[in-house]
Order: C-alpha cells, then sequence, then structure tokens
C-alpha cells in the first residue's frame, strides 16, 4: 500500500479518544489526511501484507490481547502468517492501534505522538 507522501492515511477507530489525537496529530503535520475506521480497512490479503511490511512487524503483533473477541476465539491459538493475515483481515476491530501510512512507510501508532515518526527522515539501510 503506498500513498503520496504528502498525505497520511489513517486506519483508527473513531471511539477511541487516543485513536481521535492520533488523526489530529497527523493533521498538524500534513495538508491532507484520509481516515478510515478500522471497519473500512483494506480487505485484501496483499493489502495487508504491504501493510505488515512497511511496518515491519509480525500481524499477531498489532493485536489487542484484551479484546473480547481475541480472549475468546484467538487466546492460547497458532496461526500461519497467512492465517493471521486472515484474522486482520475479518476482524479489524482487534487492531490495539491505529496504522497510519505515509508515502511508502507505515507504522503502528501506540501513542498518538507516533505519528511524527512518519516525519522523520527513513532511516538509510546500507
Amino acid at each position: 500500500m503506498k500513498t503520496h507522501q504528502r498525505e497520511i492515511l489513517i486506519y483508527y477507530s473513531p471511539d477511541s479518544s487516543s485513536h481521535r489525537k492520533t488523526v489530529a496529530h497527523a493533521q498538524s503535520v500534513v495538508p491532507h489526511v484520509r481516515t478510515f475506521p478500522f471497519g473500512q480497512t483494506p480487505s485484501t490479503g496483499a493489502s495487508w501484507q504491504s501493510i505488515l511490511k512497511s511496518i515491519g512487524r509480525h500481524p499477531k503483533d498489532l493485536l489487542n490481547k484484551a479484546h473480547p473477541y481475541y480472549q475468546d476465539h484467538i487466546r492460547g491459538r497458532e496461526f500461519s502468517r497467512e492465517n493471521w493475515i486472515k484474522v486482520l483481515r475479518f476482524n479489524p476491530e482487534i487492531l490495539k492501534a491505529p496504522i497510519a501510512i505515509r508515502g511508502t512507510r507505515a507504522i503502528l501508532c501506540e501513542n498518538p505522538t507516533d505519528i511524527y515518526k512518519l516525519v522523520e527522515p527513513a532511516p538509510v539501510v546500507t
């Protein structure tokens, strides 16, 4: 998944004040912010794979382990990477934090100010 460098795309829960603060911080950084509630998150496995590659984390790391759905249906189980992606695709409400995308970079915003990591220059890989 890729966005324009002057735009930030955020997947978030509009019911969470912390998530709304993340959006507010993003709006102070760039003039164009597109927001999508968790129910409107990427619907394809390829989109999720792209996001996970940009974030550099395992799909399970993005889940709120205290969420009732996680506790009732996922806790204690192990899945293949593809099946973890299916869990994300079909249950985006159990994401633990907003996901922000700018250009080819994506981050999990566990704190509202994490959005500023998208403003910092990307680390140089040698």
